[in-house]
């Protein structure tokens, strides 16, 4: 199932930038009401989105190749409960995958951060190492880490201008969120979002 996110409308910050700066900070404390559609649509779009049709993307990657992959843990999307999906930016769109309480394998995964288990969604930044290196070799490495960072600080400005709050998670055991997952990409992040309780 492919469910298509709502567009994408520029709108005029009602602070300034610098404002969007000073307040972003790290969340960890999450309320369980469920995010919109109109939220989760621009979450995707600042973390992956594409911003033009020539398909460049709102980060920069090295040589315009792109080897990350998002995928989101909803609690709670449409009729849906417990379920993963994959960003589509081509469509801006979410893939459906399985539905599947995941989030307590997340948390040992996670080395029980349970802070995981309250919010709404889990962003699961990956990473197909392969496609940079291939052109860079083994400085592609760098290049992949550094667009993982530029991923996340997106999710963090956004989320901090729709008053939600986040947090980047690297401390995991990589083969356990493989296995969790289904995928062959190596995490980088795991960003969970939500309301704050604070």
């Amino acid at each position: 199932m492919i469910f298509k996110l709502p567009e994408i409308e520029i709108e005029k910050l009602s602070f300034s930038f610098e404002e969007l700066l000073f307040k972003r900070r790290s969340i960890r404390s999450y309320l369980s009401n469920p995010l919109s559609e109109n939220e989760i649509s621009k979450l995707c779009f600042a973390a992956y989105g594409l911003r033009n049709p020539f398909g460049y993307k709102t980060v920069p990657s090295a040589g315009a190749l792109y080897p990350m992959r998002i995928y989101l843990f909803l609690k709670r999307y449409k009729d849906l409960e417990n379920a993963l999906f994959l960003y589509m930016p081509e469509n801006h769109s979410l893939k459906f995958l399985f539905s599947k309480n995941i989030l307590p394998e997340l948390v040992q995964a996670a080395l029980n951060q349970d802070f995981i288990m309250d919010a709404p969604l889990n962003f699961i930044i990956t990473a197909n190492f392969g496609i940079t290196m291939s052109k860079y070799g083994k400085r592609g490495i760098r290049y992949v880490l550094m667009e993982a960072g530029h991923i996340s600080q997106n999710i963090y400005l956004m989320a901090t201008y729709l008053k939600l709050g986040t947090v980047a998670i690297g401390a995991f055991i990589d083969e356990l969120i493989k296995i969790i997952l289904d995928i062959k990409e190596h995490p980088l992040y795991i960003m969970p979002v939500g309301y704050p309780a604070e």
